[in-house]
């Protein structure tokens, strides 16, 4: 397994897409954090006011939904790039147990997604506490949960790496596996999760299981506890994975 975690590892520095996606979120983060900031309170979001800690919390946080989309795109393009690029067959012929290439690729990108998080979220730190400073607001970030936050926002990326390789090997079209990633997490969820007759079931969609483990509090619907998020993204995590397993050991690599 460590020759394969190895393997990834060099397949993914051969290029530097992991570069360019990790400015991109950084980018993506920044705007998060500038709309948490100034417009929080409009547009209809339900967000804590700012001098609290939940509020606090909610702005630094608010790096997950920078990071976790462009590490579950790197993570697919990851997968789906076996197919794309004609390489599955000899990876495949190099490691016949399909499973163990899958889960060399499922550790390797969540690895990847820890300092994409982390990078993310000093970055929001480093946006955020002179901002909210010239508006008189204190940010102690080893207070006011953020540590916890911070952990949030690292596991819940972490998740998402998973995400991103098991869609990778249910979507093999590369550019529609990019594609649905991206409307899904930066549009089409947080419309769904405003519909009154999904109001009932939006707790429980990705995007928002991982904003409740990051401490996320935009949106008006009812967020589960951070550790409750967690579990449900988990288990998103682990059945898209599994089923991505499934599918892969049966189908014909072709």
């Amino acid at each position: 397994m460590r020759r394969l975690i190895a393997a990834e590892f060099q397949k993914m520095f051969t290029t530097r897409l992991w570069l360019w996606l990790l400015l991109i979120s950084m980018w993506l983060t920044w705007v998060f954090v500038y709309i948490a900031i100034e417009y929080g309170d409009e547009a209809g979001n339900v967000q804590p006011a700012l001098d609290t800690a939940a509020g606090q919390r909610t702005v630094l946080a608010a790096s997950v939904m920078g990071a976790a989309p462009l590490i579950a795109v790197l993570a697919a393009i990851g997968m789906s790039g076996e197919y794309r690029h004609k390489t599955a067959t000899s990876t495949f012929l190099a490691t016949p147990q399909r499973d163990r290439v899958i889960f060399a690729k499922m550790i390797t990108y969540p690895l990847v997604g820890v300092a994409y998080g982390a990078v993310n979220f000093a970055l929001a730190a480093a946006v955020a506490v002179p901002w909210l400073s010239n508006k008189d607001i204190d940010v102690s970030l080893t207070g006011s949960g953020i540590p916890g936050a911070f952990l949030g926002v690292v596991v819940a990326v972490m998740l998402y790496a998973v995400l991103g390789v098991a869609l990778g090997t249910l979507i093999r079209e590369q550019v529609a596996t990019v594609v649905a990633i991206l409307l899904y997490t930066l549009l089409i969820e947080g419309l769904l999760a405003r519909l009154e007759p999904l109001s009932g079931v939006a707790t429980y969609f990705p995007g928002v299981a991982e904003r409740a483990l990051a401490q996320v509090h935009q949106w008006d619907v009812d967020f589960l506890e951070p550790w409750q998020g967690g579990i449900v993204l988990a288990l998103y995590a682990a059945a898209l994975g599994a089923f991505g397993v499934f599918f892969t050991k049966r189908r014909d690599v072709t």
